[in-house]
């Protein structure tokens, strides 16, 4: 595989045991994101964004197909093994933040670290906060903080270990339309800087637009790929 293919999924397939028989939610979905590239996945609700995105990053596995991160097959390898891919090449935002409560928000952002073992990096950590606005609330809690700084925090958290990939799935979905434009300014401004790929999961249009390519999905099934 070249060493430019950043993601590369093929002929993923997700079913679920369900009472009334299987439940497939994703059917036979194909694309390949080259380093550097953004891309957005969007659909109604229901369509398979989320599960699509999950598999992506190896969050779950498919019934069928697999996915190449950043070179590496997640065919077949368990939980463990799949999370040693993404602490080394992904970084995630998600829609409701996910920061841990009782860290203050420069802890937070250095959770990826501490999960790799890694220490002494809290300048490091310091430049992010204040890279997206957030230099004076580092020793604030996520209770302490609006929504959007949450989010900023959790952008911050997301590039401490300098992904090769960003995974976002709704990122400005529990936010304001002022403030959910400055974060995707800011999600597009560190991908520029940094050369991150991007994967965007939304069900804003004109969002989707900014990236470079639209795969669009209609009951688990890829209807427009653009």
């Amino acid at each position: 595989m070249s060493d430019d293919i950043m993601l590369k999924v093929e002929r993923l397939t997700k079913t679920y045991p369900a009472a009334a028989g299987a439940l497939t939610v994703l059917r036979d979905v194909s694309f390949t994101l080259t380093s550097g590239a953004s891309l957005a996945i969007v659909g109604p609700s229901g369509s398979g964004k989320t599960t699509l995105l999950g598999l992506c990053a190896g969050l779950d596995l498919p019934t069928g197909g697999d996915v190449y991160l950043a070179g590496e097959s997640l065919q077949g390898r368990d939980e463990d093994a799949r999370a040693q891919v993404r602490n080394a090449h992904v970084g995630f935002v998600f829609q409701n933040f996910q920061l841990i409560p009782t860290l203050t928000a420069l802890e937070n952002v250095l959770v990826p670290l501490e999960l790799r073992g890694e220490s002494g990096r809290e300048k490091e950590a310091s430049a992010l906060l204040a890279r997206v606005g957030l230099g004076e609330r580092g020793d604030h809690y996520p209770v302490q903080l609006s929504g959007g700084e949450q989010q900023r925090v959790a952008l911050a958290r997301a590039f401490i270990n300098a992904p090769k990939i960003l995974f976002c799935d709704e990122p400005t979905g529990n936010l304001d339309g002022e403030t959910a434009a400055t974060m995707i300014e800011l999600v597009f401004g560190l991908n520029r800087e940094r050369g991150t790929t991007l994967v965007l999961v939304t069900h804003d249009l004109e969002l989707a637009k900014r990236c470079q390519s639209i795969l669009r999905l209609k009951n688990g099934s890829v209807v427009h790929d653009s």
